[in-house]
C-alpha cells in the first residue's frame, strides 16, 4: 500500500526505527509502507533530564543510530514517555510496580511526549516534540488488578495503553490522541511528506 501526497505516490523508502506494533499500526493505518528496524539504543535516562528532553534525546538517537546503518534511506525515530508531576513513568516491569503506577494515575492529569526525529546518513533533518494531556477518572484496586490480568500494562510507558483496555480509565484528552498512542500522526505526516517528495 502507499499514500497519496497530493497526485504522487510515497513509495516505501523510509524505515522506522522502533520495534513498536503500536507505531507500525499507525503508519499503516494510513497506508505507508515502510520497514521497522530497532535501533538498540540504551534508554536509560539521565540524571536531572527533563522528560522533553529525555524522549528527545531519545529520537533523535534512534533516527541516527539507524540513519548510519542505512545512509542512503530516511529514518524516522520516535520515543513516548509519560510524565507525571515531572517524573517519567517507565514500562512496568512487575504487577506489583504496575499497580503502583496505575494508582498514582488515578483520579490525575498527566502528560504524554512523544518526540519524532527524521535522519538521514547520519544528520538530523528535523525533529519536534508533541504533549498530550490525559485525565484518568478515579481507579479502583480491583480493576486495576483485573487490567494487570490482561497482560496490557507491561510493554506500555505509564503502564497503560490508551487504543486498548486502558481507554476505559481516560477521563478526557486534550491534545493528540495518536501521540498518547505513540505517534503523533498530524505532526509525523507532514514531516514524511517534506522529506520524501
Amino acid at each position: 500500500m502507499s499514500l497519496n501526497f497530493g497526485q504522487r505516490r510515497l513509495l516505501p523508502q523510509f524505515i522506522l526505527a522502533s520495534g513498536s506494533p503500536r507505531r507500525r499500526h499507525l503508519l499503516e493505518s494510513v497506508g505507508l509502507t515502510f520497514e521497522a528496524v530497532e535501533s538498540g539504543v540504551d534508554e536509560s535516562q539521565r540524571e536531572d533530564e527533563q522528560p522533553e528532553q529525555y524522549a528527545l534525546r531519545m529520537a533523535c538517537e534512534k533516527a541516527r543510530t539507524v540513519s548510519l546503518r542505512n545512509p542512503t534511506v530516511l529514518v524516522l525515530g520516535a520515543d513516548t514517555v509519560v510524565d507525571l508531576d515531572g517524573e517519567v513513568l517507565g514500562k512496568p516491569t512487575s504487577a506489583a510496580e504496575a499497580k503502583s503506577t496505575l494508582l498514582r494515575l488515578s483520579g490525575r492529569t498527566h502528560r504524554v511526549i512523544t518526540a519524532i526525529a527524521l535522519a538521514k546518513d547520519g544528520t538530523i533533518l528535523e525533529h519536534e516534540t508533541v504533549c498530550s494531556w490525559v485525565t484518568f477518572r478515579r481507579l479502583s484496586p480491583e480493576e486495576i488488578d483485573a487490567y494487570i490480568l490482561s497482560r496490557e500494562p507491561f510493554d506500555k510507558a505509564g503502564a497503560y495503553g490508551v487504543q486498548g483496555l486502558g481507554r476505559n480509565f481516560v477521563e478526557e484528552i486534550s491534545g493528540s490522541f495518536t501521540n498518547v498512542m505513540g505517534l503523533p500522526l498530524e505532526n509525523v505526516l507532514p514531516a514524511l511528506k517534506r522529506n520524501l517528495l
